[in-house]
């Protein structure tokens, strides 16, 4: 304790000059800060600080008080306050000091309030308001150090609501020449990213250029940004892969300044992060893989050195390469690097092998078979946490025939297992495998269960023991089977509590009530008086909770009968009709009441009720009478817990807006009182970023990016590929030895006796059987090959008949251009990339100006005629097959569809001879999704159904279904109406087709239609009055600034012209620089919006009563205004 104290006060001086001498080393024996540190260092007990302490705070507080008080003693007092509130005593009242000491004095005494403001408020504090003012002049202030603080400050506390606030000023330092700066800002705008990724969504372009800034350190900050944002869309950064790989090599090949090795190894945590991007983009993409092998085998290869920053880069390294597309020498190399890891005798490397082992076995299980021994040692390892590795990579290989021994394992774990954590965890393991891959045994299955309960106590996720009853109550897949295993877990019950069942923990006691409540009369041998006896031996126990006592009386309950055992019940119900708990009480009134009405019992709880399917109304119509009634008389609507936490917050949103700045349109006449404008702050520069930048590649350039980084500079270039020389892996430990070989750690005290030799090797074989071949692996998390035994019955199971094979499916071409902003990619396609068919063509809406349905009408390439969705050739039929390619589908649309704006005709799915397309039609009050089906086979199909299904979208059938038949080269369509359900940026509705060939064999495949949220937008027509009243009641908000289209004579008009040509908004009025618009989402949800053009923006407020709405809404109009 007295080196810390010394080391303590030896480092205050340099950060409070204290001493007025410069280069003081000691902190000054007249110092009040250091009076106090050794005046608790010199205390004996608890009481005493506390005292001292409360002292302290109390002199703080009036000296802080004092108008006297200099900033230089300022400075002081917040570090000795701070000091009080890390030792866990409250110092509130410094709050405000700290925040007026960041707002004034020298550099030095501005870095101690803000360091004071940052450890003592956090992001709800109300008093971080105070501070907005000041960080805005730091961040526009010529003084670097304090562009930093500000910055700094920003990346730590600001919450949601005042990021709009800052964040021009955050996005012009993005451009700044100071390195420090610029790193800085894109922190700022990471943090701005994970706490609201939708207003940081305009400036993804600008993230581009920070990944290709001059400084390092700049480029490694945007890394973070770019690791979060693949994490969410992969697909949308596929194109900037090469741009990854090429800062790896020059990581890897030590081009970057020596100021960013760490132990002779090239910024290595900078490697970490580009291979953990690189894993992410190229998961089951093998063009993309084929990009990054060359730059992965290289740092397998230069990774050579024996220290602990290298083995995390080897480690990422196995991971990278067995989560992208497979390749054979990679593969090899990294093989060889785990095993290397697995044989070593260091614990640290030992769990870093156990630990790849367990990623890498669910790509290549063989693997484990290599190092099965050495997997049965670390079994029986001292080290606790290489043990609990090992089990999870058991868990990991676990199959149908090594099932019995790997958990005999996990509860031999268990039984000396003292961490509450891994308790839980083992625990959901033991169950989820004994479920899945139990043998055909019921005393094993219930035995494994019982013991699990048994050892867990009370640690475990509550869902385990509702599984385990949910599994007997639905049963399997026969009624004998059912029964067997209920009756078996009555035998096993009744003979624990015929023994001590004062140990067995509560949730295992009320498994066992159930139990025998439900399926005690199965044995037939088993009087109800017996088990009432032994259920009432549960009552009687002193470690019996409520609830515990809660389920005992409701089996007793269920079991009791007119005659039987009345002596046991007169008695339990005399002790709990007058408990003081209200539910054993009601349950002991239920008790007595239905022991003695047998009628009204066999009518309330019914034998066996438990096979019977229950139906539950989820959206309790039942209450729909109620509901009207209550409302009609003037009772509240109903808000959702959700909701009314949003409007709790709302209560408590801070304004950031200057009181000047209101709304000039006429209160008499809109009736839009007490509300201030939903413009935001004068700031010198929009929040959608630099308008003038010009849509291109979506590929960095690099190019001229020279002499940079180092001797030889940032070379954009791809170097010239090489045949690499055949290298062994890195050898960070010695080599492999032999499969079968026992190894014997140094830190491992095993039996080397020849019998304990050929007990591991019996254990093993039991342990790792199933591994050799590929039809009886079965992995977790993988597909099944061996049947699960108890596989619990579906709701409304499907036919044989209609089971069919699913086919795969074709992937989406991607699309002609890519527009240069991050956040286009998102608009790309509006179909799913793993569910359609390759076209050359963007799934996206047809623009309404001069677009009409006309339009798309094709001419034939053969004669054909048209007879009820048919196409039979005429006289000159040509001797080609009819494709896809000669079909007007827009002849086809419903006669309610012509003449009504749609979409492009895109492929949706393929299945044998059956080809799926669809498009989008705009009706007034709904949306149509047109589905075509063509047969291009020359025999017909039978049985068709189309079935649609979304969580989202709401969709309706206007067309019949099933199709009894299309005939050869015929056409049939499925019309459906969608309306919202829960509005989103792009909305995404599922489906599969179903049919049968001519020979009877059952076909499905599967597709996905992706539409975007402006498609159910529609115009909402209002007065300036109704605008007003709308404005008031709703609650759900989100402001932004957004690009304003210059070059007119009138701006604004021409931005609202544009938003509402492409997003079907309904212009209210404009009154000078101000705007109103009103729209609504099908059906009947209405959204709101003010415009302002302020400082060069346009400054918008959206409202709306749905909370996801304003949000979509503004990405909408973001996206409409940059694509113009």
């Amino acid at each position: 304790m007295s080196d810390v104290v010394e080391k303590t006060l030896t480092a205050l001086p340099s950060l409070l000059s204290l001493d007025s001498q410069p280069g003081a080393a000691k902190l000054s024996s007249t110092s009040k800060l250091g009076s106090f540190i050794r005046g608790i260092t010199e205390l004996t007990s608890k009481h005493e600080e506390e005292k001292l302490i409360q002292q302290e705070l109390a002199a703080i507080k009036d000296q802080a008080s004092s108008p006297n008080t200099s900033m230089r003693q300022m400075k002081e007092l917040m570090v000795r306050a701070i000091y009080c509130e890390m030792l866990g005593y409250e110092a509130s009242f410094c709050y405000i000091h700290a925040i007026k000491l960041a707002q004034q004095g020298t550099a030095l005494e501005k870095r101690v309030g803000y360091l004071s403001v940052a450890l003592f408020l956090n992001e709800s504090h109300e008093l971080l308001l105070l501070l907005v003012n000041t960080v805005l002049k730091d961040l526009q202030s010529t003084n670097l150090i304090e562009v930093c603080m500000a910055l700094t400050i920003v990346s730590q506390l600001f919450p949601k609501d005042m990021i709009p606030a800052i964040l021009p000023l955050v996005e012009e330092k993005l451009t700044h020449p100071k390195e420090i700066i610029r790193r800085k800002a894109v922190l700022a705008l990471y943090k701005f990213y994970l706490t609201a990724p939708n207003q940081v969504q305009h400036i993804h372009n600008k993230f581009r250029k920070a990944l290709c800034d001059k400084d390092p350190g700049v480029m490694t900050a945007s890394l973070h940004i770019y690791l979060q944002m693949i994490k969410e869309n992969p697909e949308g950064y596929k194109d900037l892969t090469g741009s990854f790989v090429t800062i790896l090599k020059q990581v890897v090949a030590g081009k970057l300044p020596m100021d960013y090795n760490y132990h002779s190894v090239p910024a290595p945590w900078l490697q970490i992060q580009l291979l953990r991007i690189l894993s992410l983009l190229g998961k089951s993409d093998q063009r993309t893989s084929e990009i990054m092998y060359e730059v992965l085998d290289e740092s397998l290869r230069r990774a050579e050195m024996n220290h602990n920053i290298t083995y995390a880069i080897l480690y990422e390294c196995v991971k990278c390469v067995y989560t992208i597309h497979p390749k054979a020498e990679l593969l090899e190399k990294a093989a060889k690097c785990i095993g290397n890891f697995v044989l070593s005798p260091k614990i640290n490397l030992k769990y870093i092998g156990l630990k790849a082992l367990t990623y890498v076995v669910q790509q290549d299980p063989k693997l484990a078979l290599q190092h099965q021994m050495t997997i049965i040692e670390c079994l029986d390892h001292s080290d606790l946490i290489i043990k609990r590795e090992t089990l999870e990579l058991l868990f990991r290989i676990t199959n149908a025939q090594n099932v019995t021994v790997i958990v005999e394992k996990m509860l031999d774990f268990l039984r000396t297992c003292q961490d509450d954590y891994t308790t839980i965890d083992l625990v959901g393991k033991v169950a989820e495998v004994a479920e899945k891959y139990a043998p055909n045994d019921n005393k094993w299955f219930i035995d494994t269960m019982n013991t699990m309960f048994s050892l867990s106590g009370d640690l475990m996720q509550p869902d385990i023991p509702n599984n385990f009853l949910k599994l007997l109550s639905e049963g399997l897949d026969s009624m004998e089977g059912d029964t067997e295993l209920r009756r078996f877990a009555v035998d096993s019950y009744v003979s624990l509590l015929h023994g001590e069942p004062g140990n067995l923990p509560q949730c295992f006691l009320q498994v066992i009530s159930w139990v025998l409540g439900e399926y005690s009369h199965l044995r037939t041998d088993l009087e109800p008086a017996t088990v009432l006896k032994l259920l009432a031996k549960l009552l009687s126990l002193k470690h019996s909770s409520s609830e515990t006592k809660s389920w005992v009386l409701m089996a007793m309950t269920k079991v009791c009968e007119s005659e039987a055992g009345m002596d046991v019940l007169q008695g339990i119900c005399e002790t709990y009709c007058s408990s003081m708990d209200t539910v054993l009480r009601q349950r002991a009134q239920e008790l007595q009441n239905l022991s003695l009405h047998a009628e009204l019992k066999a009518k309330v709880l019914p034998q066996d009720v438990s096979m019977e399917p229950l139906e539950v109304d989820s959206s309790l119509s039942f209450l729909d009478e109620f509901v009207s009634e209550a409302l009609a008389a003037g009772a509240a609507p109903y808000k959702s817990h959700h909701q009314r936490q949003e409007e709790f917050v709302q209560e408590k949103v801070l304004s950031l807006e200057p009181y000047s700045m209101s709304l000039p349109i006429d209160m008499s006449s809109c009736s839009i009182a007490d509300r201030q404008s939903p413009t935001l702050p004068s700031m010198s520069s929009g929040l959608s970023g630099d308008s003038t930048d010009k849509a291109g590649a979506t590929t960095l350039k690099l190019e001229r990016v020279k002499r940079v980084w180092g001797r030889e500079g940032y070379l954009a270039q791809r170097e010239p590929a090489e045949e690499p020389a055949p290298v062994e892996a890195p050898s960070p430990v010695h080599p492999v030895e032999p499969v079968g070989e026992i190894s014997v750690s140094q830190d491992q005290t095993l039996p080397t006796t020849v019998a304990g030799k050929l007990e591991k090797q019996q254990l093993a074989s039991s342990l790792f059987v199933g591994l050799g071949s590929q039809t009886s692996v079965s992995l977790m998390g993988k597909s099944e090959q061996t049947p699960q035994r108890f596989r619990r019955k579906a709701k409304g199971q499907v036919s044989s008949s209609e089971v069919s094979k699913q086919t795969p499916n074709s992937v989406i071409a991607p699309p002609d251009s890519v527009d240069n902003l991050l956040c286009s990619i998102l608009l790309d396609s509006n179909t799913d990339p793993e569910t359609s068919l390759p076209t050359p063509k963007q799934n996206g809406i047809v623009p309404l100006e001069g677009d009409q349905s006309e339009n798309d009408v094709k001419t034939l390439k053969t004669s054909l005629t048209m007879n009820n969705g048919q196409m039979a050739a005429d006289s000159a039929q040509t001797e080609e097959p009819v494709t896809t390619k000669d079909i007007c589908f827009a002849s086809f649309l419903p006669a309610d569809c012509i003449g009504a704006t749609h979409s492009e005709i895109t492929p949706l799915c393929s299945s044998q001879s059956v080809d799926l397309f669809a498009c989008h039609v705009h009706k007034e009050q709904c949306l149509v999704l047109v589905v075509f089906i063509f047969n291009s086979s020359s025999t017909c199909v039978q049985r068709l159904l189309v079935q649609l299904d979304s969580e989202e979208v709401e969709v309706s059938c206007i067309c019949e279904s099933p199709v009894e038949e299309v005939k050869s080269h015929g056409v049939e369509v499925c019309h459906y109406s969608l309306t919202v359900k829960r509005p989103s940026v792009h909305l995404v509705v599922s489906g599969q087709v179903s049919f049968l060939m001519p020979t009877g064999t059952p076909h499905t495949a599967k597709f996905s239609y992706k539409l975007p949220l402006i498609s159910f937008i529609r115009p909402l027509a209002l007065s300036t009055e109704e605008y007003g009243t709308m404005w008031l009641a709703f609650s759900h908000d989100t402001k932004q600034n957004l690009t304003l289209i210059t070059g007119l004579q009138d701006p604004l008009r021409a931005t609202l012209n544009v938003l509402e040509r492409k997003l079907h908004i309904h212009v209210v009025e404009i009154i000078g620089t101000e705007g109103i618009v009103a729209c609504q989402l099908l059906q009947d949800q209405p959204c709101l919006m003010h415009c302002r053009v302020h400082a060069g923006t346009l400054a918008v407020w959206l409202r709306s009563p749905v909370p996801e709405l304003p949000d979509c809404l503004l990405y909408h109009c973001q996206r409409a205004l940059q694509e113009h």
